[in-house]
Parts: C-alpha cells; structure tokens; sequence
C-alpha cells in the first residue's frame, strides 16, 4: 500500500483581494510548490483585522504562515501579531513585498526594543519610520538580487545572483540597516546599490521574507525554489 502524502496548512495573513495581482497567485504557487515534492497543501485566507481581534492570534493548527503582498493591512497590529506569532513559536514563515516589511516592523518592535518603529506609508508622522519609500520604486519590473555567502537563500536558489518581479514601492530605511547585519534577522540578499532585499532568521526552522514576489512565478505555471523551501518546511520535510 502506498503512503498517503504528506499535508500542511497554511495560513495567508493579509486581506484577500482579487485586484491585488499577487493574491490569485499565491494558491497556485503553492500548489505548483507541493507538486514538485508529492505533497498536499490547503491555504486558508486569515484577515488583518479578524487576527487583531482576537484574543490571541487564531493560527494555532497551521504549519505555515505566510505573510502576503497587499500593505497597508486592514490592521497593521493583526499582521505583526501574526509574524510574531510565526517567529516565537518556531513555525515556517514566509513574507513577500508587505509580508518582508511588517516583518522588520515586528522584529523591530519586539526583538531590538524600537517600540516605535514603523511604516511611512501607513502612519506617515512616525518618530522611526523603518519602512521608507524607495529612491527608485520598483513597479511591475525584475530586478537583480545579489545572495550572501553560506545564506539560506544562496542554499535555495544554487547561485549568487539572481533576478526577481517586484511591485513595490516601499522598502528599509537604509539608516537601519546595520540593525539587521549581525543579529539573528538578518539581510541576505541585496539589490545593486545594496538595499535590502531579503532578510532570513538563523534560529528558526524556516523564517524568510522578501521584497520582490516569488507567487509571480505561478503566472508562468513555474514552481518558485523559495516557495518549494517554504512548503518543504511546513511538511516537514
């Protein structure tokens, strides 16, 4: 008798939308993701503000989180609790373009002790704005990424270099990025001038987050390497 393939669930923190290009993608990249390696993957659509109401974050019984494109969030506080919910408890996470940038937030906030750090977009008067509006937007174009040595992503990917599709127009404030050099969250993947591009977590089973949109592969019906990663770690393979 053969075994039964291995399931996971995953949650997608964001507020479904079908006019967010990426959104109909990401359930399709991760099905493309669990047919490369023989699993069965179910995703459900958990709302910002439905996790901010909560009394604690209704994930429990996931196996991954993934924190999607579509910032601002109906609740900024929902989505970092989230995240931190992903981060402390050791469960697989996976943030692109909005997901990459609440994920600096929440780490911010409640690893580094900047209590007030923020995103420029949706409080524009903060006292630490750490998500900024990019010199040059990145809007429906690809762009080269450069991986650092010995990094997850350098692992995933095979290569140093590469080029990924953005729609972004936000990204770290450069005068914060040496909070993200040495300690366990960390920027792995930068694009030519050196911006952050991803930031992967050391003591944690799977924690990624990118600004470029990985689920963008889906439209050509092409399984991503870094969803495959993602979606390995949720089935626990």
């Amino acid at each position: 008798m053969r075994n039964s393939a291995p399931t996971a669930s995953i949650a997608l923190v964001g507020d479904q939308n079908p006019d967010v290009k990426a959104h109909p993608a990401i359930p399709r990249a991760l099905a493309l993701a669990a047919e490369v390696i023989g699993g069965a993957i179910t995703s459900t659509w958990m709302p910002t503000g439905k996790l901010h109401e909560a009394a604690a974050p209704p994930l429990r019984g996931f196996q991954g989180i993934w924190c999607v494109p579509g910032s601002p969030y109906a609740s900024t506080e929902g989505a970092l609790s989230a995240i931190r919910f992903a981060r402390e408890r050791s469960v697989p996470f996976l943030g692109t373009c909005g997901g990459f940038q609440h994920a600096l937030i929440e780490y911010s906030r409640n690893a580094l002790g900047h209590n007030d750090a923020d995103h420029a977009e949706s409080n524009p008067e903060t006292s630490l704005p750490i998500i900024v509006p990019l010199a040059c937007a990145l809007r429906e174009t690809e762009s080269r990424i450069h991986l650092a040595a010995k990094s997850r992503a350098r692992t995933i990917y095979g290569r140093a270099e590469i080029s990924e599709s953005f729609n972004c127009g936000f990204g770290l404030n450069r005068e914060h990025h040496d909070w993200f050099a040495n300690d366990a969250l960390r920027i792995t993947g930068v694009g030519d001038d050196d911006s952050a591009r991803i930031v992967e977590h050391s003591d944690h089973p799977f924690f990624m987050a990118t600004l470029f949109q990985p689920e963008r592969s889906a439209f050509r019906n092409v399984s991503h390497p870094l969803i495959v990663a993602f979606v390995q770690a949720a089935l626990h393979l």
